[in-house]
């Protein structure tokens, strides 16, 4: 009774002790992560448009944007997501039609302060009002005003000049 148990106990420890080990001496050596490895978010805030599509997709209402309107353009001028409620789902990333929110490889985001566990993308201020939409308004209003009618007898003299 005893023997059997013992020797078949035995036989699996005999095939794991010569099996090639997996064990990665982590600060020295990383494994490679897959493509689909749901990280740390990275931001690219100049191609967000803070148009609320990842806000709105997460279910545990992790994104807080803050924006603001300039002309007829809105600009990002906060991103936060609070990660301690995060899932890592990825609704988020999927929703996002600018390409702007993406996962990155960075595993190791532990903190010791639960003040700094919130993960702040963009904190940047509204931009001015772009001296390129000022031109385009000088540029419009030019056309709307009317053009200077030339006299009428300019340019029949001219034909007649000319025959």
């Amino acid at each position: 009774m005893f023997g059997k148990g013992l020797i078949k106990g035995l036989q699996i420890t005999w095939r794991e002790m010569l099996a090639q080990k997996v064990t990665v001496q982590y600060p020295d050596e990383q494994i490679p992560l897959p493509d689909r490895y749901h990280g740390r978010f990275e931001l690219d805030a100049d191609k967000c448009i803070a148009c609320m599509l990842c806000a709105n997709a997460c279910p545990n209402k992790v994104i807080q944007i803050e924006r603001t309107r300039v002309g007829k353009k809105q600009y990002l001028t906060k991103y936060v997501m609070r990660i301690e409620y995060c899932m890592f789902c990825g609704l988020c990333v999927e929703s996002c039609n600018q390409d702007a929110l993406r996962f990155s490889k960075v595993f190791n985001m532990n903190q010791y302060f639960r003040s700094r566990v919130r993960l702040t993308l963009a904190d940047r201020p509204a931009p001015a009002e772009e001296p390129a939409e000022e031109a385009g308004s000088e540029q419009e209003a030019k056309k709307k005003a009317p053009a200077p009618k030339k006299p009428a007898g300019a340019g029949s003299e001219a034909a007649a000049g000319k025959s």
